[in-house]
């Protein structure tokens, strides 16, 4: 039987990483991608392809050489994405642009440029990684928050219009995981003339505390593998600990001002 061919956005650290490097020990032939395959020469978990998720002339040139190799794209993971933290009001316009460039508008230009082989092969699968984030506003995190969460509702809407052609849209989201995302993730800057400063350093104290004592991403990617693995997938999976899932289920049940409370007092503030 031929393997399945997947292509993962976001592929060479991280998430994406750890998904390509499960995928391939199950038999799938994996195609990962960086904006710059070169800072990586020792890369070998699998093959890594350069592609820039901000311009859909990367995305189309990737993809064709994918096609051309294999013959058919059966899975793309789009996991390429940014952090951003800031207060709503101080964060830099350009710096929001930017958050919705790569984790909005990316994911859908790749969506764009796989689906056309997809309908033609009469099937295939695409995993939106989005986050718990994606589905509360948080603060301090609001704009990550909001472009994660706007990924989640496309892929609801996407998933209705694909369906004929065999195609299922996921959105698999997160909670904290060890990666190296706090690493590129922009943090406006904490000034002492703000008046956010307090309140917004101790956030950032906070989610640094939950990114060093976060889960394996290895568990992700388990999931991942579990949903290519589904006949019809559903298309909302949340990963991550008790207590991430549980503040989704809390969120559906509880009142605006009762769930906002309890988000407050978990971040201290």
């Amino acid at each position: 039987m031929d393997r399945k061919v997947v292509l993962i956005t976001g592929g060479s650290s991280g998430i994406g990483k750890s998904i390509g490097t499960y995928l391939t020990s199950k038999g799938f032939k994996v195609y990962g991608t960086t904006r710059n395959p070169k800072k990586y020469p020792d890369f070998d978990a699998f093959e890594l392809l350069q592609l820039d998720v901000r311009l859909p002339e990367s995305i189309q040139k990737t993809v064709s050489e994918i096609i051309f190799k294999e013959g058919k794209l059966d899975v793309l993971v789009n996991n390429a994405g940014v952090g951003i933290t800031g207060p709503i009001e101080e964060t830099p316009h350009e710096e929001i642009l930017n958050v919705f460039d790569i984790n909005f508008h990316g994911p859908v230009h790749v969506m764009k440029a796989v689906l056309p082989q997809m309908r033609k092969q009469g099937g295939g699968k695409v995993i939106n990684i989005t986050s718990i984030a994606g589905y509360m506003g948080l603060p301090y995190r609001g704009y990550y928050s909001a472009a994660k969460g706007a990924l989640g509702i496309l892929t609801e809407a996407l998933n209705m219009e694909v369906k004929d052609f065999g195609i299922s849209i996921s959105n698999l989201a997160p909670g904290d995981f060890a990666t190296n995302i706090a690493a590129g993730r922009y943090h406006a800057p904490v000034t002492e003339d703000s008046a956010y400063q307090k309140p917004y350093q101790k956030t950032l104290d906070l989610i640094n505390e939950h990114v060093d004592s976060a889960g394996d991403p290895i568990q992700v990617a388990e999931k991942v593998y579990a949903i290519i693995q589904k006949r019809n997938p559903k298309i909302h999976y949340p990963v991550g600990e008790f207590t991430q899932r549980l503040s989704l289920f809390l969120k559906k049940i509880l009142p605006d001002k009762l769930y906002e409370k309890l988000l407050l007092n978990h971040y201290k503030l």
